[in-house]
């Protein structure tokens, strides 16, 4: 597999300082941004290929610039092999795409929007005459803070919490500072977070980092898995392969199949994210609008509020406490960790195959699969994925369980919790990633499954009781049970029983006809029909 997606700028824009001016902009509210068109594609090889050119063809918008930001870092090789976590250590070249969402930079910037959206709103409630409407160059300014925004902005803030010991009035006191080169500006300055607790700027935050970093970075790694089944199954739709339940031989099935299988219970899994809604709250310090409501009685604050929360792409959520009480994070993460349950399903039964022999492993030149044993390829990327999997999960059902939980009208655990939201996402990520590039290096060994089907000759023994029972025979499930159970069973044997069967002499011709290899119903047909299920335009998106 190729390198994992990066965003890597035109040259023009490497030499280009991260705080140029950005092309002002006259109206609108700063919020989620519209998502590029998706394709279906069927090529296993296209898809690989796909998770890491899609993402580095995107524009350089802010998150690749706090990316390049990130990499220009003269200690950031230093950081990596101190970093507690592994996913900001050993794999941060696989989950970086996740840094501009979920790290502290992410949560100030999402902060310092919200802070100065809320400004421009109040700008335009007529009742609130002492903060009249800003003039074009005042709106560019302000939109400038945001677009240009970059690590040094987000330092700075933190430099500030280091007197305030809050990070949430650090960024009021930031924007005060910024705006006060700007009379238009700082004449209103106090109206920063004016009437607002912490928590509204802080739920729209982490809704408006779900909603980009889910959209933009989870997706389009899990439709890339699906398509990559898709192509699995319908390129390997007719070689038949012997089915184990129980561990032991079952009918016959054929590759295809078993792909087919995972890329529709994904696909189905997919289309549930759309149902998911990212709520959002603004209504003050117990969800009352206590302050505002003193302050301007004449305002309409649950249509102020839900005018806001609607501009940035969220949905409005009129019933809460201090906090929006992150129902719709439970949803959501419930869902990931469902899709990691069938994945992590997907990659054992790859191991499994592996094992037997079904699929071959493409050795990579310099890769070592054994510190001992020189000649081990062992499946360490669908192992890896299983192991991510199990971890996200943990992350995923821990965050889902704890936040719908807070006492009364609110207590402090929530927050911490929130700030691991890209750890699960990222331990995901990691595990998708993985899983793609197991995909990419297998090959199916046909030799291998015509092998074990010629050696169970013994899983004929379905369909010729069946038939029996069509034309009357007793006993048939019997008799082949005492033919079959514990028995060496050959092609000879069971001839000398068809040859046997009191039935049209027809239907003893097709049985004879039958072999293991043959057996596999309509394994086929369903595996190239894949597609017409797999539907991944209208899931794996949240609108």
């Amino acid at each position: 597999m190729s390198a994992p997606p990066s965003f890597k700028p035109p040259a023009a824009a490497v030499s280009a300082s991260p705080r140029s001016a950005a092309a002002p902009r006259t109206t609108g509210l700063s919020g989620a941004r519209a998502l590029p068109t998706r394709r279906l594609r069927c090529s296993a090889s296209a898809a690989v290929a796909g998770a890491s050119t899609e993402m580095a063809d995107a524009p350089l918008d802010w998150t690749g610039r706090s990316l390049e930001e990130l990499r220009s870092l003269p200690d950031h090789d230093t950081f990596c092999l101190m970093a507690l976590s592994p996913l900001d250590g050993r794999y941060d070249r696989f989950v970086k795409e996740l840094m501009p969402f979920f790290s502290e930079f992410g949560l100030i910037r999402y902060r310092v929007l919200i802070e100065i959206n809320w400004l421009l709103k109040l700008s335009q409630i007529p009742e609130i005459t002492e903060v009249p409407q800003f003039s074009k160059e005042a709106q560019a300014f302000l939109n400038a803070i945001i677009e240009n925004f970059c690590i040094d902005d987000a330092k700075e803030v933190k430099k500030i919490e280091k007197v305030t010991n809050h990070d949430v009035k650090a960024v009021e006191y930031f924007l005060k500072q910024r705006c006060s080169s700007n009379p238009e500006i700082a004449k209103v300055s106090e109206f920063f977070h004016f009437g607002c607790t912490s928590e509204d700027i802080n739920n729209l935050s982490h809704a408006l980092a779900l909603k980009e970093g889910v959209n933009r970075v989870m997706f389009p790694a899990m439709t890339d898995i699906c398509r990559a089944l898709c192509s699995l199954a319908t390129q390997n739709s007719g070689y038949p392969m012997l089915a184990r339940t129980h561990g032991q031989p079952a009918s016959p099935t054929t590759v295809g199949k078993e792909m087919a299988n995972f890329a529709a219970r994904l696909s189905d899994i997919g289309k549930s994210f759309s149902e998911v809604k990212i709520l959002g709250k603004f209504a003050g310090a117990v969800g009352n609008y206590n302050a505002d409501v003193v302050a301007y009685p004449e305002v309409d604050w649950p249509k102020v509020a839900e005018e806001f929360v609607g501009s940035l792409g969220l949905q409005f959520n009129p019933y809460v406490t201090q906090i929006e009480p992150h129902d719709y994070i439970s949803k959501l993460f419930n869902l990931f960790t469902q899709f990691n349950n069938v994945l992590t399903d997907f990659d054992r039964d790859m191991w499994s195959y592996i094992s037997l022999g079904y699929f071959k492993q493409i050795p990579k030149a310099g890769e070592v699969g054994s510190s001992t044993m020189p000649h081990k390829i062992n499946p360490i990327d669908f192992e890896n994925s299983d192991g991510n999997l199990c971890q996200a999960n943990s992350i995923l059902s821990g965050i889902s369980m704890k936040l719908p939980i807070s006492r009364m009208q609110r207590d402090l655990t929530d927050s911490t919790v929130l700030r691991n939201l890209g750890m699960g996402l990222g331990h995901s990520l990691l595990a998708y990633k993985a899983t793609m590039r197991g995909i990419s290096k297998v090959q199916v060994n046909e030799s291998r499954l015509a092998e074990d089907l010629e050696q169970t000759w013994e899983v004929l023994a379905e369909p010729i009781q069946t038939v029996m029972r069509r034309y009357g025979i007793p006993e048939p499930y019997e008799k082949l049970k005492e033919l079959t159970r514990g028995q060496a069973v050959t092609k000879d044997s069971m001839q000398q029983f068809i040859d046997g069967l009191d039935i049209p002499e027809e239907v003893q011709s097709k049985l004879s006809k039958l072999t293991p290899h043959s057996y596999t119903g309509l394994a086929e047909d369903l595996a190239r029909d894949i597609e017409k299920w797999v539907d991944l335009e209208s899931g794996f998106q949240i609108k």
